[in-house]
């Protein structure tokens, strides 16, 4: 077999990256440093269900209105949460 699979993602990962980077200046603590900047966008991404793609194409040309419009709640939901989520743990680990 010789498949390429370097072309396969998850498509929410772009739009959580968006995400993360759009709402940065409202967590300012987290911001400071890229390293939990990219906490926070690991644990929004395991917060959703994967959906892996192989072209954006693919899914833009699947996906109705409806579901796109679901799909970016439930991410801003779930950087919301992972900002959230980081800034506290961050703040329990310098009281220690």
């Amino acid at each position: 077999m010789n498949a390429k699979y370097e072309s396969i993602h998850n498509h929410h990962e772009r739009a959580v990256f968006e995400a993360v980077a759009a709402n940065a200046e409202r967590f300012p603590y987290v911001a400071k440093k890229a390293d939990m900047l990219a906490d926070v966008a690991c644990v929004a991404l395991n917060r959703l269900a994967p959906r892996y793609i192989r072209h954006e194409v693919d899914l833009a040309f699947y996906v109705s209105e409806r579901e796109r419009a679901e799909t970016q709640r439930t991410v801003e939901e779930a950087v919301n949460f992972a900002f959230e989520f980081v800034q506290a743990r961050y703040a329990m680990r310098a009281r220690r």
